[in-house]
């Protein structure tokens, strides 16, 4: 039987990679690995990540640009920085309260 993973973080929250120099927020959680495998395997074998684990698509953003990513769980932390992310995409699916921490906005479907 297979067991379902709990994912560590939730859609909204800020993280940040643990090896490279970016972060981001989450927008949306795989349970499992679900990208092609040319992505994958573009990873250099020592740091690819174990495919059983959720994965996460961020809003991310590093030092020169804002794109999106696709990161293991493992390679994940929680940002505590406080400083807000200024990927252009947060401001249509966010809305950023007075703590710092991101909501989902209401959306309204037609």
């Amino acid at each position: 039987m297979e067991t379902m993973k709990t994912a560590k973080f939730r859609i909204g929250q800020v993280v940040r990679h643990r090896l490279y120099p970016f972060r981001g927020i989450v927008f949306d959680v795989d349970p499992t690995f679900d990208n092609t495998d040319e992505w994958w395997e573009s990873i250099p074998e020592d740091a690819r990540p174990n495919k059983d684990q959720p994965f996460y698509h961020l809003l991310a953003e590093n030092a020169e640009s804002e794109y999106i990513a696709y990161v293991s769980e493992q390679n994940l932390e929680t940002d505590d920085s406080g400083e807000p992310v200024r990927h252009p995409q947060v401001e249509e699916l966010f809305d950023e309260t007075m703590d710092g921490d991101y909501v989902v906005k209401d959306v309204e479907i037609h």
